[in-house]
């Protein structure tokens, strides 16, 4: 099958996430989950890089509230060492017995892979996986 050529399989990503308050996200973003600074774009507007490639922008948006499902998930080698190294930063994993989604030790295993959620300070769902394949 012939490979398809769009422009958006080698462009730049960025998630965006609404923060009500950006110094408090931006000090969990840096401090809780270790992630590096890139700088501030303007007042409302906070970008994280780990490779120059992918991006996690923070905008300050006080009326709008967090989303209800993974905002960004964060690929691991070894779910529970990074586990166990953000909860000594303050981290909190959730629990979930909900039709489909069960975990245990506050995470869930499919045949695929093992994730666990946690909230950031604004209330945005974050996950780490780690692919079991």
């Amino acid at each position: 099958m012939r490979e398809l050529d769009f422009m958006l399989t080698t462009t730049k990503m960025t998630t965006v996430l609404p923060v009500k308050d950006m110094d408090r996200a931006r000090e969990f973003y840096e401090k809780s989950l270790g992630l590096k600074a890139k700088g501030l774009l303007d007042a409302d507007t906070f970008i994280f890089t780990s490779d120059g490639n992918t991006a996690l922008e923070l905008l300050r948006r006080p009326d709008l509230p967090a989303s209800e499902h993974t905002a960004v998930s964060f690929e691991v080698a070894d779910l529970d060492a990074e586990m166990k190294d953000l909860e000594s930063h303050g981290v909190r994993f959730e629990d979930y017995d909900l039709p489909g989604l069960k975990t245990e030790n506050h995470i869930a295993t499919s045949e695929h892979e093992r994730c666990a959620w946690f909230t950031d300070t604004e209330g945005n769902i974050l996950c780490l996986h780690q692919n079991l394949m």
